[in-house]
């Protein structure tokens, strides 16, 4: 929970993007009330922008029945490096963006990863994207072999939801800036391969103001998927 949250600008110029309100709550209040409900009892955010709104926003998590402390960075570190700076992390542990709407099953991932020994286990989503523009084949002296005017093309994405084994902290360096992404390269390099948990139920994250739009209509639309009594 540690971003600027440029894209959602002006919102983030006041409130820190987990801050953000879907409905009454903010977002990273119906991921802790989520996170709860499926048997989850320390939360640790990782903050730097307005850390301290945050901090008083939930403090030391009585109100939801949950454990929650805070490692400041006192830098950007990006999404992996971060995890460097918690010294009681246990021997598996979730790491979440603070910034996801979904109904999205945790304890079911927890198991899973646990279930099949994994080092690091990635939330999946498959999404389709269109392409803005009609695409060219082309053959070895540029002529036209076959055209599609807007295709869609599929791709499996990561959630921005992960499962760790403690043992992946060996690969991240110290006081640096290291994200997901060169966690990967370097999984994939050392062949130390992340398994994925394919999802197919609801997912957005709040990154541009159209999806926060749509988080909002959705969350009303949805709201007891989201936070089931």
């Amino acid at each position: 929970a540690g971003g600027k949250g440029s894209r959602l600008h002006p919102y983030t110029i006041v409130l820190p993007k987990p801050l953000m309100p879907i409905g009454e709550f903010p977002i990273l209040e119906v991921i802790v009330r989520q996170l709860t409900r499926d048997g989850f009892t320390h939360i640790t955010m990782a903050v730097n922008h307005q850390a301290e709104i945050i901090q008083a926003f939930f403090g030391n998590g009585d109100k939801w029945g949950v454990k929650i402390d805070y490692s400041l960075e006192d830098r950007a570190l990006s999404t992996m490096a971060p995890l460097k700076l918690i010294d009681d992390l246990p021997e598996n542990f979730l790491v979440m963006n603070g910034d996801i709407l979904s109904d999205f099953h945790f304890a079911h991932f927890y198991d899973y990863h646990i279930r099949n020994t994994n080092l690091f286990t990635i939330a999946s989503y498959r999404r389709d994207i269109k392409s803005e523009f009609g695409v060219l084949t082309t053959n070895g002296k540029g002529q036209l072999t076959d055209f599609k005017e807007k295709p869609t093309s599929s791709y499996d994405v990561s959630m921005g939801i992960y499962m760790l084994d403690r043992n992946v902290l060996e690969l991240i360096p110290d006081s640096v800036t290291f994200g997901f992404d060169d966690l990967m390269y370097k999984l994939i390099s050392e062949k130390r391969f992340a398994d994925t948990f394919l999802f197919d139920g609801i997912w957005l994250d709040i990154g541009r103001p159209d999806d926060y739009i749509s988080a909002i209509d959705l969350f009303e639309e949805k709201r007891h998927v989201f936070l089931p009594q």
